[in-house]
């Protein structure tokens, strides 16, 4: 594992339950905002998918984006910790945004 993403999965460490972050945030949090597409390459390597929340970074526009487990795990996992999704798209975005 690189140690960019040891510090991905770090970071979403600290994501707690009932808020979710961004791709793009991430990226830029670590210090690049174009790297979002490395970001989420680096949470598909996640190894301790519930331990390491993963699941808890979605796409900037609202949209749950992809996982490991496939899509509807995740929106199962989100909806089971009170984030409201219709449409595979979170309605309180701003709402549950976690900005560390």
């Amino acid at each position: 594992m690189t140690n960019f993403q040891k510090k991905v999965l770090k970071l979403v460490s600290n994501i707690p339950r009932g808020k979710v972050s961004t791709y793009q945030f991430l990226a830029k949090k670590l210090g690049n905002k174009k790297l979002a597409r490395a970001v989420g390459n680096a949470l598909n390597k996640n190894q301790k998918l519930i331990t390491i929340p993963c699941h808890r970074v979605v796409k900037s526009n609202g949209l749950v984006g992809g996982y490991k487990l496939g899509t509807a795990r995740k929106i199962k996992l989100l909806d089971s910790e009170g984030i409201i999704i219709k449409k595979e798209k979170i309605v309180c975005l701003a709402e549950c945004f976690y900005k560390f």
